[in-house]
């Protein structure tokens, strides 16, 4: 039996070996992105092709809907002659309500990452009081604000009455409150994760450059802006990426805290899309689906302009 070989009288490697350095990382990516296509992408897909069809739900989309194409969307936003739909006009406001205001959870993060940033007596317990309500779940956090936002007997109700202030109906029976009140409520765990992000990144701070910077007299602000937050991009690149992706699916703590009440003035999309979906007022999956791609793009343009700073960054860094 013969073995070829190639001019150098050396036996010839097989397609594979001679191609292993190229083909062997995307054999480990393989079963991640079969999955990702799988469980991600052809999810979406169905939204889109969903979301130009009216149907109830029942049956094959296929058989039992009617394709409509944009009309949904037209209804949505008031196209070709179509009433705007009022309800999803609230609940994209509420949702920009929840996308500027819960960035508040990332300098909350980075303020106490600072302060237990420190080796001082008693600061694992602080730690692990400040960690407490990221490990709880959203539905007791919901639970715990509703009960301290009661307006007969609520803490909050209490605070207010000793400085003489008061919200007609309570906090969460106010419409015009009501949806700050259940943002304060989800900034409390949203912090928490950020303050985790922000421990993990101080630790990989480099102590010579902080010792360097102090021997030039740095200190305080200075010392914060230019040594400190420089290193901490990579966490608050995720902090931003996780917490917008938070504001824009805030379901959970809408659902337990006021069910899109009082009066719809609550409401935000994924709360819209399982009102006309799933709930006794829905089966209108169609329409749910157009909603639910309004919601993934706006996403969508958030994500894709973190991803891109982020890789102009690297690109500058090389």
């Amino acid at each position: 039996m013969s073995i070829s070989s190639d001019s150098s009288g050396r036996p010839a490697r097989g397609w594979y070996k001679r191609n292993e350095i190229a083909i062997t990382p995307w054999l480990f990516l393989a079963p991640g992105v079969f999955f990702f296509l799988i469980y991600v992408i052809a999810p979406i897909y169905q939204s889109f092709s969903l979301s130009l069809y009216d149907w109830n739900g029942l049956g094959d989309v296929a058989t039992n809907g009617t394709y409509v194409g944009m009309e949904n969307y037209n209804k949505l936003f008031g196209l070709n002659g179509e009433r705007a739909d009022r309800n999803f006009q609230i609940s994209l406001w509420n949702n920009l309500k929840w996308l500027l205001l819960y960035l508040l959870a990332i300098p909350g993060g980075l303020f106490i990452a600072l302060f237990l940033n420190q080796t001082v007596r008693g600061i694992r317990i602080y730690k692990s009081l400040f960690f407490f309500p990221f490990v709880i779940s959203q539905v007791v956090v919901g639970l715990v604000f509703t009960w301290f936002y009661l307006p007969d007997g609520g803490l909050f109700t209490v605070i207010l009455d000793w400085f003489g202030l008061e919200i007609r109906g309570g906090v969460l029976g106010n419409r015009t409150a009501a949806t700050y009140g259940i943002i304060a409520a989800g900034l409390w765990p949203q912090a928490a994760y950020c303050m985790i992000l922000y421990l993990t990144g101080l630790n990989a701070v480099d102590p010579e450059q902080v010792e360097a910077a102090r021997l030039d007299g740095a200190k305080g602000r200075k010392m914060l802006w230019y040594v400190i937050l420089p290193q901490l991009k990579p966490a608050t690149f995720i902090a931003f990426v996780v917490t917008i992706i938070g504001a824009l699916r805030s379901f959970d703590l809408v659902s337990i805290m006021t069910g899109g009440g009082p009066f719809g003035s609550t409401r935000v999309l994924s709360f819209y899309v399982f009102e006309k979906s799933l709930s006794e007022r829905g089966l209108q999956y169609g329409y749910a689906a157009a909603i639910a791609v309004v919601l993934f793009l706006i996403m969508l343009v958030f994500i894709a302009y973190f991803l891109w700073s982020m890789y102009q960054d690297e690109k500058e860094a090389r």
